[in-house]
C-alpha cells in the first residue's frame, strides 16, 4: 500500500506541475482538498480554500507564458512518508520560479505537503513553502 500511495502522489505532482507550466487554473482544482491551505514562501501570505487557490493561480496565468515575469513553478519531490495508520502522506522537497520566457531562476526553496486520500485519488490538503534563493 505505501509504494502505491508514494507512487499516486508523485503522480498527482507530476501534474500539477504540468498544468502550472501549461498555465491551466481549472485542472489544478481537482488536485486540491476543499478545504485546502498554502502558505506561500516569501511573504508567507495564507491562502484557504480550493475555490482562492485556483483564482490565484487565474491571475498567475494571466500573463502569457511568452511575457517575461510569468513564472512557471516546479515542485521536485523528495521524501514521501506514507502514514500506516491514516489515508495521508507528507511530501518533502524543492521547488523552483522559472521565468516562462526565459528560463531564468527567480525564486527557489522548500516546501512541504500534506495529502489524503479521498475516493480513491490522492489530493493536497496543506502546503507550505519557503524561499530559500
Amino acid at each position: 500500500m505505501t509504494a502505491t500511495a508514494e507512487l499516486a502522489i508523485r503522480a498527482r505532482r507530476a501534474a500539477f506541475n504540468r498544468v502550472i507550466a501549461q498555465g491551466d487554473a481549472a485542472a489544478i482544482g481537482p488536485l486540491l482538498a476543499r478545504d485546502c491551505v498554502m502558505i506561500t514562501g516569501t511573504d508567507s501570505a495564507v491562502i484557504a480554500g480550493r475555490n482562492a487557490q485556483v483564482k490565484v493561480w487565474q491571475r498567475e496565468f494571466a500573463a502569457p507564458a511568452s511575457r517575461p515575469g510569468r513564472l512557471v513553478y516546479v515542485r521536485t519531490p523528495g521524501v514521501i512518508t506514507v502514514s500506516s495508520v491514516e489515508p495521508i502522506a507528507l511530501e518533502q522537497g524543492e521547488w523552483q520560479g522559472s521565468d516562462a520566457a526565459t528560463g531564468a531562476l527567480a525564486a527557489a526553496g522548500l516546501y512541504t505537503a500534506k495529502w489524503r486520500e479521498v475516493s480513491g485519488l490522492w489530493v493536497i490538503e496543506a502546503e507550505i513553502f519557503v524561499t530559500l534563493g
